[in-house]
């Protein structure tokens, strides 16, 4: 008898979870196109924060968390959560079949396909699926978004409105 095939494992009854990791640190407007193309293919999409344990970032985890909600409030099958360890663990716990990552250019792809191999050996059963922002977004980055800020430039139209604002008061030294 052989192995059923993955379709075969799939349980309709069960919302299809997507999980979209990274820093978002802070979350562009290409990561929210991400989501939103996610939400076309998938029933929840989870736009996760990484945190790493020695890099304190731009924002704290949390307010990352916040923005991302505010960010993605128009999207009602979208939620937001961070996370420790392995992403695959996290999938798991939150019951997802799938990690969505967004590739920009060139460079994205390499180590994209590594950590996706990577993660297809610890976790067969969870699928990971590239997706494309609009060429416009390509070269947007949320450390370019930094940078830009950092130097006073036009970096609002980059990013949606919540972080924005989050950025000015950031950079003025409030909370």
């Amino acid at each position: 008898m052989s192995e059923p095939a993955a379709r075969d494992l799939v349980d309709p009854s069960r919302p299809l979870t997507a999980v979209y990791p990274g820093s978002f640190d802070p979350i562009t407007s290409g990561h929210v196109e991400i989501v939103e193309q996610a939400l076309q293919l998938f029933d929840r999409v989870i736009v996760a924060v990484g945190k790493h344990p020695s890099k304190p970032g731009f924002f704290p985890v949390e307010q990352r968390c916040a923005l991302i909600a505010a960010s993605i409030a128009h999207l009602p099958r979208a939620e937001t959560d961070h996370f420790e360890g392995l992403m695959i663990n996290f999938c798991r716990r939150r019951g997802a079949r799938a990690i969505v990552r967004g590739l920009r250019a060139h460079g994205d792809f390499e180590p994209e396909f590594q950590m996706a191999l990577a993660n297809r050996d610890l976790a067969p059963d969870i699928e990971t699926v590239f997706l494309i922002p609009r060429p416009e977004q390509q070269f947007v980055s949320s450390s370019l978004v930094r940078e830009i800020a950092h130097h006073g430039g036009d970096f609002e139209r980059y990013v949606p409105a919540p972080v924005a604002a989050a950025m000015h008061r950031r950079l003025r030294g409030a909370t």
